[in-house]
């Protein structure tokens, strides 16, 4: 679970390789699991939604907020794509999720899929 954590964040910007299930989705129940934690807490202390700038201060934790969740996307978006080529497929298929409702569905899928031999190389 941690080995595949750090992977996760050391391989942000690693768009090549494979990533096998457990790389994947520890790292996508982790990031849920500590959003759901940070955000409830953040809006505890603020005593509003996150997303409602009423200060300065509440300016600075959004503007934090929104680059934490780019750094997080980025490395969702390398983790898919290291996925979907352990399953033997390309990377564009991350783009299956732009199709309302089916898309979502048919990428889940594929995130589930075992790993198979690929042109893509071993695990990072």
């Amino acid at each position: 679970m941690i080995t595949s954590y750090q992977k996760y964040w050391s391989n942000i910007t690693n768009f090549s390789g494979t990533a096998n299930r457990p790389d994947y989705w520890w790292p996508v129940i982790i990031n849920w699991l500590l959003g759901g934690i940070i955000v409830t807490f953040l809006q505890a202390v603020m005593g509003h939604p996150i997303t409602d700038i009423y200060t300065w201060q509440d300016l600075g934790v959004n503007s934090i907020r929104n680059i934490v969740l780019f750094f997080v996307w980025i490395a969702n978006l390398s983790v898919s794509v290291r996925r979907l080529h352990d399953t033997n497929r390309s990377g564009w298929w991350v783009l299956i999720q732009l199709i309302p409702l089916i898309g979502g569905i048919w990428f889940f899928i594929l995130m589930l899929l075992p790993s198979r031999p690929s042109r893509w190389g071993e695990n990072y």
